[in-house]
């Protein structure tokens, strides 16, 4: 069971890991429309998410809890420092869909560290924070994430 202070974060990952897949099955021509149709819809849907839901998203692990983990776990810095390298291959590579050639290849890498990303957050970073975070700086943490997040959910 993921911590409460984590479970705004958690369910973005979810959608994020489906539309993973989805990045890759269409640039493997496995979803309808195949073709460049589907290739352009499943792009522009990867840039929807990206703006509206990965930037706040990154922005809150970004500002809230990267650093907390800097101060809380030392030896957590390279995993944050990979992370951080992700979320910034992330966007780069959303706003390289509008004008790439090469979507099909593009998608796919892209779902791929999509997927890759999340799982190391759910699988190394959110168990780290969840083992050393006291209940009131997880509460904090919760409010300002809360926060962070709310612009999104009024758009």
């Amino acid at each position: 069971m993921r911590h409460p202070s984590l479970i705004r974060l958690s369910h973005d990952h979810h959608h994020g890991l489906a539309l993973a897949l989805r990045c890759r099955k269409q640039a493997l021509g496995q979803l309808k429309p195949t073709g460049a149709q589907g290739l352009k819809q499943r792009a522009e849907e990867v840039r929807n998410f990206v703006g509206v839901n990965l930037r706040p998203h990154f922005q809150a692990e970004e500002e809230l809890v990267f650093p907390h983990m800097r101060d809380l776990v030392s030896e957590s810095q390279p995993l944050i420092e990979e992370l951080l390298k992700e979320h910034e291959w992330i966007r780069d590579g959303a706003d390289r869909l509008q004008e790439s050639s090469s979507l099909a290849k593009l998608l796919f890498d892209l779902g791929d560290l999509l997927e890759r990303h999340i799982r190391r957050e759910e699988r190394e970073l959110f168990p780290l924070f969840e083992s050393r975070v006291t209940p009131a700086e997880a509460e904090k943490l919760k409010v300002e994430i809360e926060k962070i997040l709310a612009g999104r959910d009024r758009k």
